[in-house]
């Protein structure tokens, strides 16, 4: 067993405190041409933030002469084992003082897009997206120790200047407001980063947000969601879970992963759906109707639901189903959503049942559909009379 004793000079008396310690040894191994290589042993081995993975032996990067054969090559062993006999006791010095800081030296040359992707794939869509953003930026190529303010200030800019939304090949520009979720979601991987050590100070704490602009949330009415029904549509797939959207409140992600095993019987005896929401990853029972599941097609133990129910269904096909129905507002299939809660606030239903069928984190969110319905908004400044 090793120790670490620390000793406090308290006027008459002395306090020692012994810890568990992890010691440091200079070890050879052989190399070539008769050279002896050295490197660090650490025992019991040094837990590495990065990778999350222990670390045993470090390498020096530093060679002796096996058998010298001149003054020269003596004097180059003395010199070299003294340099790295002055390392070793560094590190056990930084391990003593609980300051692991010497990992970072390695932190500086490992892949950030690598980091960011690992974080990615445990989140929402559009933090692959950010990812995919990020990188067009750096040309694919990011350290840890190419991040600095300068860099994070210049990809903010490039953001509202210069990026292109689906990428360089695209003509559209990409939106403030997608702009602004890009730069939330970069500083949240550069505070991921410093608290895993990866980073040697918080960039993120120099840096201000983008701005977001009130964008306008296009719905449909209760007339063109008929209309939209009675339309032809060249995917049968893609109106039903429409549809579904439309009286679901279901994001396209949610429905596109959506198996017959999640759609169960409520309680009170109707059907609903038990899913981890994927954007908020939280398990949630929704409340649907015998008309929404009606939608859902013939029932199976298992599956998907819509099955072939692809994200291309939501670009040109939906656009020309709406121009069947003569509904000629900018819909994407996100306003289905859209849709539901506005028809939901507009039929009576209080903003805390809303909050909680659109599976909303916060009330708040929910309250910029209140905006949307313009004949509620007159009831109430109609409610008050002088007589």
């Amino acid at each position: 067993m090793f120790y670490k004793i620390i000793i406090i000079f308290n006027e008459n008396h002395i306090i020692a405190e012994k810890f568990n310690m992890t010691s440091v040894y200079l070890r050879k191994r052989k190399g070539t041409k008769g050279r002896l290589n050295l490197y660090l042993d650490y025992y019991p081995a040094l837990f590495n933030p990065l990778t999350r993975k222990t670390k045993r032996h470090e390498s020096l990067k530093m060679f002796i002469y096996e058998h010298p054969k001149n003054m020269v090559e003596q004097n180059y062993n003395e010199e070299t084992l003294k340099l790295a006999e002055a390392i070793r006791c560094k590190r056990s010095i930084s391990i003593m003082s609980k300051d692991l800081g010497f990992f970072e030296e390695s932190f500086g040359k490992c892949d950030f897009l690598e980091f960011f992707e690992k974080l990615a794939l445990t989140k929402h869509h559009s933090w692959m997206m950010a990812l995919k953003s990020f990188s067009t930026f750096m040309n694919g190529k990011c350290r840890f120790e190419n991040l600095s303010v300068k860099l994070a200030e210049d990809y903010k800019e490039w953001l509202l200047t210069k990026a292109m939304c689906g990428g360089v090949a695209s003509k559209k520009k990409l939106s403030q407001n997608t702009a602004s979720k890009y730069f939330v979601i970069f500083r949240a991987v550069l505070k991921k980063a410093y608290k895993g050590k990866c980073i040697r100070e918080n960039i993120s704490d120099y840096l201000d947000t983008i701005p977001t602009k009130k964008s306008r949330r296009e719905y449909l009415t209760v007339e063109e969601v008929k209309r939209l029904c009675k339309a032809e549509c060249m995917h049968e797939v893609l109106k039903r879970a429409s549809l579904f959207s439309i009286l679901t409140g279901l994001r396209f992600s949610d429905i596109k992963s959506l198996d017959w095993s999640e759609i169960c019987v409520a309680p009170d005896g109707k059907p609903c759906i038990r899913k981890r929401i994927q954007k908020t990853d939280m398990e949630e029972t929704i409340f649907i109707s015998e008309q929404a599941l009606s939608f859902c097609g013939e029932r199976k133990e298992s599956g998907p639901v819509f099955e072939g129910f692809s994200s291309s269904m939501v670009n040109y096909p939906l656009k020309k189903w709406l121009e069947e129905a003569h509904i000629h507002k900018h819909i994407s299939f996100h306003c289905f959503r859209h849709t539901n809660a506005t028809l939901m606030v507009a039929n009576g239903v209080d903003i805390y049942t809303v909050s909680k069928q659109l599976t909303h984190s916060h009330v708040k969110t929910t309250e910029i559909y209140m905006h949307l319905v313009d004949h509620k908004r007159r009831e109430a400044a109609e409610s008050i009379v002088i007589k």
